[in-house]
């Protein structure tokens, strides 16, 4: 649980906007399920301003302040309030640099009485019935979360403290927590109004008024909220390792998917002269970024070091390109255990002992293809097909990721078709995101401009944990993306499908079909090879740095993410008054040059438009569904742009002024050693073929000592 991040002078201008407390309810709703009481409204509008105001006093408006915050996400689950900490100061130190940390307790008591005349542990105060613990005691139980051998700083050079802060207070109507037998300890101290002086200077000896790299984003990656990118996680460890740390109900689907695989599936050693007739089915489903290829990927990996015939099969070309050509280039078998959900039409002489189905949300009606002959055609349903080729099959689907009307997967279908089979699908929902930021309140935004949640379009938010703004131009959109793409971030520009999709030219040049008044750009090339200046083919356009300065689309960009994401919103869905409208485009190729043109403004998506053709609602979900994957792309930042005006001036009205200081999450404000730049493939050569030798070898010792569940 996290409700915000931001500096104590950001968070003051966020105040002034009227905005802060609603956010804080927001989040609060979604993580304890409830609404936020008047008292603890009044709570953030009152302790956080003062705390926020002193630390503007004393010149530390640079210190960053994260909001009722857990030491770590790795048990969403667990539901004691006593495991939040209020506020979490985190800057630097004056003296050292060192990432210096003070746990702080907010509390409005005005008065307080001793309980017991013996102890000073507990208090009552005024209005509540149940005796109080002494502030400092939660502080400790904090403190030893947060430095512990499992807590974020452990390991660090740090120096961490903590305070009890009584706005209301005087020392002398607080007496019972002051006194000579209070705790003690580095966090145990307790200012009252009458020591705001003495607090003040306190502050400036624990942090820096310099600006330093952000000490809060080490404490958010520690805390793991700042997720290592699954593509280059996967490069790190060439695909073999277990490389991923599933947390909470990750962790339980996984856990679940490998007891069952023991009970299921016969003892690899050991050829089995009846085959086990026995089968198992895991639906999870969950939005982007909870992590279902994370899950994924470490069962593949799990179940091939344990002798397992394991296949992971997609509908995206892309996902699929870059795990075959990122993490398996050169490593044929690796290559060829990632598949598509067409890839089983031919039933296999021997079902897969685990079959993978990621993106199910993209399973077709029948396998088929136009460059297919005839008898080569899916007869049957492709999730019969999946549901034949193996014996244990996980489904992972996100339904709101379904970007053509012929994606037919539902949680209902994949069901009904296990029941068939005598099986009952295990089902599971995954809640907590880690892309984004690990910001849930921007998802839940980009939901509700979509409308694909029941709440209206509200204002955003900043949360310190994803930055959004609205550019005035496609030349100012890329000009912030290139910025931190040549800083070393990740970033790509993306756009809805209104546009023509020229091939390459003769001399294999790329066509500027994306034109905006006199800003041109090509879109990735629609080829199977390198073009003429150096552009990548589609399928690696995501993770290859030439792939910067083209433009993708949903079909190119599902499945993978970025630091940085600029997205355009094209004329296929544009703001009118008080709703979205949803436009078909038409195009038409010049005689004598060749060249497309626009001729209506739309979507220009020539297979969905026709199958769309009698269905307005089907037409608009689509649309809808294919900017919810274009927004969610982004790990730090999203830049939105409209080519449409009263659309441009609707989404602005949303997202606000941007402060360009302290919001903008620049790569250059990343401390140094979280600037970890992005993996590339594994060379060709020499070097490159002993590396998959010294991995071939593990491998083969590792399925020798046969790992058992």
């Amino acid at each position: 649980m996290l409700l915000l991040r931001l500096s104590a002078r950001d968070l003051l201008t966020l105040d002034l906007r009227r905005r802060m407390v609603p956010h804080l309810a927001a989040r609060w709703v979604h993580f304890r399920g409830r609404e936020a009481s008047v008292g603890e409204r009044t709570a953030w509008a009152e302790s956080l301003i003062a705390l926020a105001r002193d630390l503007v006093a004393a010149e530390r408006g640079n210190v960053e302040m994260i909001v009722e915050c857990s030491a770590t996400v790795d048990d969403p689950e667990r539901s004691d309030d006593s495991r939040q900490i209020d506020v979490v100061l985190a800057g630097r130190h004056p003296t050292d640099g060192d990432i210096s940390v003070q746990l702080v307790e907010l509390k409005r008591w005005s008065t307080v009485t001793r309980v017991e005349r013996a102890t000073a542990d507990l208090v009552y105060v005024p209005g509540i019935d149940e005796a109080k613990k002494h502030p400092a005691l939660q502080l400790r139980e904090y403190y030893d979360l947060f430095t512990g051998v499992t807590g974020p700083l452990n390991g660090l050079q740090f120096e961490c403290g903590g305070f009890t802060y009584l706005h209301n207070a005087t020392d002398e109507s607080v007496r019972p927590l002051l006194g000579i037998d209070s705790p003690t300890g580095s966090y145990a101290r307790t200012y009252t109004k009458d020591s705001r002086s003495e607090f003040l200077a306190d502050l400036r000896r624990h942090f820096t008024g310099d600006e330093h790299h952000s000490a809060a984003e080490i404490l958010l990656s520690r805390m793991n909220l700042r997720n290592t990118p699954l593509l280059d996680a996967m490069i790190k460890s060439s695909g073999q390792d277990t490389v991923f740390t599933l947390r909470g109900r990750q962790k339980r689907v996984a856990d679940d998917v490998l007891d069952a695989a023991v009970h299921v599936l016969d003892d690899p050693s050991a050829d089995a002269l009846i085959e086990n007739p026995r089968r198992a089915v895991f639906l999870v489903t969950g939005g982007a970024g909870t992590g279902k290829s994370a899950i994924g990927l470490q069962l593949k990996a799990e179940f091939e070091a344990a002798g397992r015939t394991v296949k992971y099969a997609s509908g995206s070309r892309a996902f699929n390109g870059a795990m075959q050509e990122h993490v398996g280039f050169g490593d044929r078998e690796f290559k060829e255990s990632f598949t598509y959900f067409s890839s089983f039409v031919t039933p296999l002489e021997k079902p897969l002992d685990v079959l993978i189905c990621d993106e199910a949300h993209r399973l077709r009606d029948r396998s088929t293809s136009r460059f297919w002959r005839p008898e080569r055609q899916g007869t049957k349903a492709q999730i019969d097909e999946l549901l034949d080729a193996s014996r244990l099959t996980l489904f992972f689907l996100d339904e709101s990721q379904s970007v053509r009307p012929n994606e037919v997967g539902r949680v209902e279908l994949i069901e009904d078709a296990a029941t068939r089979r005598g099986v009952t699908a295990r089902r599971y929902r995954l809640k907590e995101q880690y892309r984004c930021g690990g910001s849930d309140a921007y998802i839940r935004w980009v939901r509700d401009l979509l409308g694909l949640s029941e709440e209206a379009p509200g204002t955003w938010t900043p949360d310190g944990l994803m930055h959004l703004e609205v550019a005035d131009t496609p030349g100012d959109m890329e000009e912030i993306l290139r910025t931190e793409f040549e800083a070393g971030a990740s970033a790509r520009m993306v756009a809805g499908f209104c546009w023509p999709w020229s091939p390459p030219d003769k001399k294999k040049h790329l066509v500027p079909d994306v034109r905006i008044g006199g800003w041109h750009r090509p879109w990735n090339a629609s080829s199977d090879s390198f073009c003429a200046g150096g552009e990548p083919p589609s399928k690696i356009w995501s993770v290859h740095d030439a792939g910067f300065g083209q433009i993708g689309c949903v079909y190119t960009a599902q499945g993978l993410e970025w630091d940085w994401c600029g997205v355009i919103i094209g004329d296929d869905m544009v703001w009118r008054t008080d709703r979205w409208v949803f436009q078909r485009g038409k195009k038409r190729k010049d005689k004598d040059t060749k060249v497309q043109h626009v001729v209506e403004h739309g979507s220009l998506d020539t297979e969905m438009c026709r199958r769309t053709s009698k269905d307005d609602e089907a037409f608009a979900r689509c649309v809808r569904h294919a900017y919810h994957v274009l927004l969610t792309r982004a790990s730090r930042a999203t830049v939105l742009y409209s080519t449409d005006k009263e659309t441009r001036e609707y989404l602005k009205t949303l997202v606000g002024r941007v402060e360009i200081h302290g919001l903008r999450p620049t790569w250059a404000s990343l401390p140094p050693e979280l600037r970890v730049p992005h993996q590339v493939r594994p060379a060709k050569g020499s070097k490159g073929r002993n590396a998959r030798r010294k991995k071939a070898k593990q491998k083969e010792k590792n399925q020798s000592d046969l790992m058992l569940f």
